[in-house]
């Protein structure tokens, strides 16, 4: 299919993610991109919510939403900002968590993990994992039902990828987990990084210095790192995932769909045609970000709040 219309302007502004030559990017560099938020205006409105806390889940700083003013118990849904591992926050993804707390009217909690490379792998893995954990352990802390959801895009689709597999292994049932173009194997070898390596947004140079930012030592096999390579995936959270069509992570979020289903797993995979990499986090720009947004509520609130039978 070929570039939406709206991708098109995009990719003439923003050929590349970062917009900089990664080699070229020191420390100093990496936290000046932090700092500055071109695309700010374009993330969406802060609507203003009854409940917006900043809090803690076992030292990894969390951002909790609300858009229910009452106290009773609700679902839960978990989110992890994309960004390569290096890049991104919860301010930044401000707007985001304010919105899925709207269209979910789920308690959202969006998770400032440990970021790369001042904290390499598996940090970022390991917080998420602790935010979930806690979500489980402290159900009125967090005013849940005992439902909840994992949502991620990017690189924070790999970090709920990661941590519906360690939820299933550590008993924990997730409702359901909802991966945005996820980042799911690093060996980046398939024909979508061939194919849109280059003027398309995230580039696949961009995507390899990434992965060595957060993993320089790993195994590129290490399911912690490669969802895409654990063993067994039967048994893990109903998903729901999502591809964009110009994107050098299509091919594994459609190949993890794949094999989800073919191990039983109850799995929605949808691509939006002509769409690339980010579209999602900027519904000033996309209007595919808020077709997929009520794709992913709708799909979470039938999750969260299944109709009795």
């Amino acid at each position: 299919m070929p570039l939406h219309p709206q991708s098109r302007d995009y990719i003439a502004v923003h050929p590349s993610d970062l917009g900089v030559d990664p080699a070229t990017l020191d420390l100093a560099g990496i936290q000046e991109l932090r700092a500055h938020d071109g695309l700010a205006a374009q993330r969406g409105p802060l609507t203003k919510l009854p409940y917006v806390r900043d809090e803690r889940a076992e030292g990894v700083p969390i951002r909790i939403y609300r858009a229910d003013p009452g106290d009773a118990p609700l679902p839960v849904v978990v989110y992890f900002h994309g960004g390569g591992w290096v890049l991104g926050s919860v301010k930044r993804n401000d707007a985001l968590g304010r919105d899925l707390a709207i269209r979910t009217g789920a308690v959202v909690v969006s998770a400032d993990y440990r970021l790369a490379p001042e904290h390499p792998f598996p940090a970022a893995a390991d917080d998420a994992w602790t935010v979930v954990r806690d979500i489980f352990a402290r159900p009125a802390f967090y005013q849940s039902n005992g439902r909840v959801a994992v949502v991620g895009d990017s690189a924070g689709g790999n970090l709920a990828a990661v941590a519906a597999w360690q939820a299933r292994d550590a008993g924990l049932r997730l409702a359901h987990q909802v991966l945005v173009y996820p980042v799911l194997d690093v060996a980046m070898d398939t024909p979508s990084y061939t194919e849109f390596a280059k003027g398309f947004g995230l580039e696949a140079a961009e995507m390899a210095w990434f992965a060595r930012q957060y993993a320089p030592d790993a195994d590129p096999a290490d399911p912690r790192l490669s969802p895409l390579c654990l063993p067994d995936v039967a048994g893990l959270a109903p998903a729901t995932i999502v591809t964009a069509d110009h994107d050098v992570l299509r091919d594994e979020g459609e190949s993890y769909a794949r094999r989800l289903k073919q191990a039983g797993v109850p799995v929605g995979l949808r691509r939006f045609g002509g769409a690339v990499h980010n579209f999602f986090g900027l519904p000033g720009l996309f209007d595919q970000a808020d077709e997929a947004r009520d794709h992913i509520a709708r799909r979470l609130r039938e999750a969260l709040c299944p109709t009795p039978s």
